[in-house]
């Protein structure tokens, strides 16, 4: 049935399909697992979401990759990489990120799917080098970058969060090949 890019001990990377709208509008709309954003997508956004993943996987051959849990095949969320460019002095630049159905948190899946994704965009893609960004009181995802071994280098303002007071102060952290 899906079709995986590649695959963790429990997870499928997977590019998207249109089946993955209403599952992900789902997750979009639950307060708890978009906690740490300025808004919940509405069912459009998640259209222009999947579709931008979509385009960034065909440009790059990589996105925020579509997860499923290899056992029951059922979807999670997503987890991967994505082309970024809000960083002042920055430029373009790979981002790793992550966000899971509340249903399976606590299970390890995102600290798995994060070191496998780290894995392909190394030795796959062959990027030298990787960030990650949280809002600062993202505790837990700024664990996950911790547990899969990225470095911080920063705590800055985001530009696209300057007038959400709660959220605009980010970290970031990095992992070199």
């Amino acid at each position: 049935m899906n079709e995986y890019l590649f695959k963790s001990e429990r997870l499928g990377f997977r590019n998207w399909t249109r089946d993955d709208i209403d599952p992900l509008a789902s997750m979009n709309n639950d307060d708890d697992v978009m906690e740490f954003f300025p808004f919940k997508p509405s069912r459009k956004d998640t259209e222009e979401f999947i579709l931008r993943m979509q385009k960034q996987f065909t440009k790059n051959g990589f996105c925020y990759f579509a997860v499923d849990i290899l056992g029951s095949k059922e979807f999670i969320g997503f987890i991967g990489l994505s082309e970024q460019s809000y960083l002042e002095n920055q430029g373009a630049f790979v981002d790793i990120g992550w966000r899971l159905k509340k249903s399976v948190w606590n299970q390890g899946y995102a600290t798995e799917g994060a070191k496998a994704c780290l894995d392909f965009g190394f030795n796959t893609i062959g990027l030298d080098r990787i960030y990650s960004v949280a809002s600062e009181i993202n505790l837990k995802s700024e664990l996950i970058m911790k547990k899969v071994g990225m470095t911080k280098i920063k705590i800055f303002d985001h530009p696209k969060l300057t007038d959400y007071q709660d959220l605009v102060s980010c970290v970031l952290y990095q992992k070199m090949k």
